[in-house]
């Protein structure tokens, strides 16, 4: 029974593994791999094509039955809708929403040339209810007083 003993014992000695050369033995714990720490990614910056700080000019929506609102500035808007519900200035653009019962109409003005007044050079439009886009001319159309 001995030498089966041996035997059984001899078999299951080759089921341990050691520790990879070089490696300090530590009681029976395992080893953890370390991880590396790979070197830092260096994305490559690409040269900007407007120098920090230049204008760069609008491009301006060119859409039918928009024809009273694309290029009025601040003044003639209201004109044209009463008082806007929200004014937002951002830099030198301008954002502008009216409201109604079939719409909410934001307008957007930017400036077409440096230091020039901003006029309209965008418009969206979406109900009120639920926030889905319409269209735009005939918000417009029902928006104007």
């Amino acid at each position: 029974m001995s030498a089966s003993v041996a035997a059984l014992a001899l078999i299951l000695s080759g089921c341990v593994t050691a520790p990879p050369a070089g490696t300090p033995a530590t009681g029976g714990e395992a080893q953890r791999p370390r991880p590396t720490n790979p070197p830092p990614m260096t994305v490559p910056t690409p040269a900007p094509s407007v120098r920090p700080g230049a204008f760069i000019p609008p491009r301006v929506m060119n859409m039918p039955g928009l024809e009273g609102v694309i290029g009025s500035n601040a003044a003639a808007l209201a004109a044209v809708f009463g008082t806007p519900r929200l004014q937002v200035r951002e830099g030198d653009a301008l954002k502008l929403q009216f409201t109604g019962e079939a719409c909410v109409l934001d307008v957007y003005l930017y400036p077409l040339t440096q230091g020039a007044e901003p006029t309209a050079t965008y418009v969206d439009a979406r109900r009120a209810s639920d926030g889905l886009d319409v269209d735009r001319a005939r918000c417009v159309a029902a928006l104007r007083l």
